[in-house]
Order: structure tokens, then C-alpha cells, then sequence
């Protein structure tokens, strides 16, 4: 599900709406995965006009599409990507405060990772892939994408809420997916998140894409077989519980977050007892296809006291 509001960089999913042609689309790929020129033929519309839709509504992140060999060639298929979307409208509340720090990709503070793993900036691998003691090389700081096979990374960032500010949610943003060796269009993986030592939950990222296309963001000198996007992912928590995109996630609440400590660690791990051990890549600015590190926004209400 996109969980979507007025941010600039949600213009393009609002764009590509406001179109009865790519409704129609969306709907043929509900029920089945179709080509360009199928969609053409049952929408009796020309295959480029069809390919410039399709674009627009990959590009929204709204539909996927994925390779595969028949009759003879290479096809290229689409398949519908999202189930809904839910859009925040501004709030009316004057007293609804944001606090946002993003958090580099390459700033964690403790790691324990397995290969496959490694990392790189927007310009070049940083040290030797597949050894976890570069993950301590000084120029990590720089990187912008990082994965691993199994193990976890962490992150710690000041709090900094006021004593006359408390929190009523707190959300975690980041581009994310599993680790293959190469890329791979099924390999599942449960990836956990862990707040102050607190469970949040598991995601199951399905794939490790990019064998149909590049990452928006992804540096052109970028290994084409190797890491390319992944899927922007919102975890929620506020006093209801911990919701991953709008679905519940579990019923860990905001209370249970201890904020009152004076730093905050964020964990993304792959554990060993997982039902799907397939791996994480973490994507930062520069890489991917939102462009955009890992963010935490701190939701407060100013009118309230601890």
C-alpha cells in the first residue's frame, strides 16, 4: 500500500491518476499479468500510446513488470503493484509539531553482518565485497546503498523533544529489499525492525529487484546485476500500535517506545531463525527510486505535558 500526502515527490502518483486510460490498465492487470501489446489490444490503442501510460504509472510506482522468455522472445510484463493507496490530507491541527531527522545509510553505529554483503557511495564500491570487516572501513560513512546475507545493521540519533513536547507517533521511512546473489524477481526475506530494543514487528520484502530495469536514482556506473531499488516502506507507531503502510504490523504502542531516553536506536535485521532468510538492502539518496536516506519523524503535540 502507498500511504501518500501532499510532498512534492508524491505529484507524480497524483499524475498518474488523472487518467481514465491507466485506470483501465490498472484494472486488466488486476485480474492477470499482460503485455504492452495485449493491454494495446484490449484497449484498442496503439502500443506507443499504451508504452507512455505504462511508464507513467511505473514511474508512481503503481504497477511493476518483469521479464520472462515466450514464444520464442523476451517479453516484458506488467502486473499491478499496489492494492490501495491512502492519502493524509493536511491536518487541521495548529498544534501538530514534526520533528524529521533523516539518518545516512552509511551512519549506523554497530553492525553484525553475514555475506553476501558489502557497500558503495554514489561513486565507487567502498572496500571489498563480501568481507564484513570493511563495514568498519572509514569511507562507509559515505555509502549510500549497503546489504547483507543475514545479521543486522543499527542506528542511533539524539532525541530531541523538549520537556514540554510529547510524542504521539513516531514513523520510520526507508527504500528497502532483499539480498540475492545477483537479482532476483522471487526471493523472499523477513526483515525486522527493532526501536529502543523494542520488537516492532516483520516485513517480508519480496525480491531483490532490478532484472527489468535500473533504479530511477541508481549511479549509471552501477553494476547492472546487482542491487538496483527496492520498496518504500512507512512503519507508524502511535497509541493504537505499529502499522506498516496502514496494515498493523503488531501492538507494540508509542508508550512502549521508552522516548524518554536521551538517544533512540533504530535496528533492520535479517535473523538466523527467520522463516525466510533472503537478506537486506537498505537504499539512501542517490540510489533506488525515491532518492531519499532513512527518515524518522517524530510526531508532537505542544499543548500536552509529560
Amino acid at each position: 500500500m502507498i500511504k501518500a500526502n501532499g510532498e512534492p515527490k508524491y505529484m507524480v502518483l497524483y499524475e498518474a491518476l488523472a487518467s481514465k486510460v491507466r485506470w483501465k490498465i490498472m484494472k486488466l492487470l488486476s485480474n492477470n499479468e499482460l503485455s504492452v501489446k495485449e493491454i494495446a489490444a484490449e484497449l484498442e490503442l496503439s502500443p506507443s500510446i499504451i508504452t507512455m501510460h505504462v511508464r507513467k504509472l511505473e514511474q508512481a510506482e503503481l504497477i511493476g513488470s518483469r521479464r520472462v522468455r515466450r514464444d520464442g522472445g523476451t517479453h516484458k510484463l506488467c502486473f499491478l503493484q499496489q492494492k490501495r493507496i491512502e492519502i493524509e490530507l493536511p491536518s487541521s491541527s495548529a498544534n501538530m509539531k514534526v520533528i524529521e531527522q533523516p539518518i545516512s545509510v552509511g551512519h549506523y553505529t554497530a553492525f553484525d553482518v553475514q555475506p553476501t554483503c558489502g557497500l558503495g557511495s554514489r561513486e565507487k564500491e567502498i572496500g571489498v565485497w563480501d568481507d564484513p570487516r570493511y563495514f568498519w572501513d572509514p569511507e562507509r560513512v559515505h555509502a549510500s546503498i549497503l546489504w547483507f546475507g543475514q545479521g543486522y545493521v543499527e542506528y542511533k540519533v539524539p532525541n530531541y523533544l523538549s520537556p514540554d513536547q510529547t510524542a504521539v507517533a513516531v514513523e520510520i521511512s526507508a527504500e528497502l529489499a532483499s539480498e540475492a546473489p545477483g537479482l532476483k524477481d522471487h526471493w523472499p526475506s523477513d526483515i525486522t525492525f527493532r526501536f529502543n530494543d523494542v520488537r516492532l514487528g516483520t516485513w517480508t520484502s519480496p525480491a531483490d529487484f532490478g532484472r527489468a530495469a535500473r533504479g530511477k536514482y541508481t549511479p549509471e556506473w552501477w553494476h547492472r546485476n546487482v542491487n538496483q531499488y527496492g520498496l518504500l516502506k512507512t512503519i507508524r507507531m502511535d497509541h493504537s500500535g505499529t502499522y506498516i503502510d496502514g496494515n498493523k504490523m503488531s501492538e507494540v504502542t508509542i508508550t512502549d517506545l521508552k522516548l524518554t531516553e536521551p538517544f533512540w536506536t533504530l535496528r533492520f535485521s535479517v535473523e538466523a531463525d527467520a522463516n525466510n532468510v533472503g537478506g537486506l538492502t537498505l537504499y539512501g539518496s542517490g540510489f533506488g527510486n525515491h532518492d531519499q536516506d532513512i527518515v524518522i519523524r517524530v510526531y508532537h503535540d505542544e499543548s500536552e505535558r509529560r
